[in-house]
């Protein structure tokens, strides 16, 4: 019997857009120790579809791609991303070196977090964020609530948002209708 959620996947699989997913999959299992287990191939060389697997996870990526047929782009053509991937691992320490070895860019130096878990991220060459964290110690949700209370009340306030005016700054006028500049200026506009 065919099963719903094939063999070996969780719920939840990250299905990661890549400009240059060979290299992608390459970096990924220096950084991270992942196992290609599926590779199909696109136009033009491309990676159409690849699937590996880090620690006991599945990851999908493929290569961006132009046009209606999938129109998916990578952080690198975005100039960014809102997602994070996380990764449990028995060794932060470890993990987190080899991945910097392999030329990931730190974004937040490992440290012990509040909630318990020893955490830091680094940014891959494709421009996705990864956190990597070794959980170090349970906590009640009393416990929980006490730490994350004064950890917030110690960050610095992100102040106000600002508003950004939809029109341009407007020059002081001189005594008289302004300079001679301004009046060329103001009908050259309106021609």
């Amino acid at each position: 019997m065919v099963k719903a959620i094939p063999e070996g996947t969780r719920t939840v699989t990250p299905h990661l857009v890549i400009k240059g997913a060979d290299k992608a999959v390459d970096f990924y299992t220096r950084a991270f120790g992942a196992r290609e287990h599926y590779r199909m191939g696109g136009p033009g060389g491309l990676i159409g579809h690849a699937e590996l697997q880090i620690g006991d996870s599945l990851i999908y990526l493929a290569d961006e791609w132009p046009g209606p047929q999938g129109g998916s782009k990578s952080p690198q053509t975005l100039k960014g991303s809102s997602v994070n991937i996380h990764l449990f691992v028995e060794d932060v320490d470890s993990a987190f070196q080899r991945a910097v070895g392999a030329g990931a860019k730190v974004v937040m130096p490992l440290m012990d977090m509040f909630w318990g878990d020893r955490y830091g991220q680094v940014r891959d060459p494709f421009g996705h964020v990864w956190s990597l964290a070794t959980h170090k110690e349970d906590l009640s949700p009393d416990e929980m609530a006490r730490r994350g209370k004064e950890a917030m009340a110690a960050m610095p306030s992100p102040g106000p948002a600002r508003k950004k005016s939809a029109r341009a700054p407007q020059r002081a006028k001189k005594a008289g209708g302004g300079s001679r500049k301004t009046a060329q200026g103001r009908s050259r506009s309106r021609r």
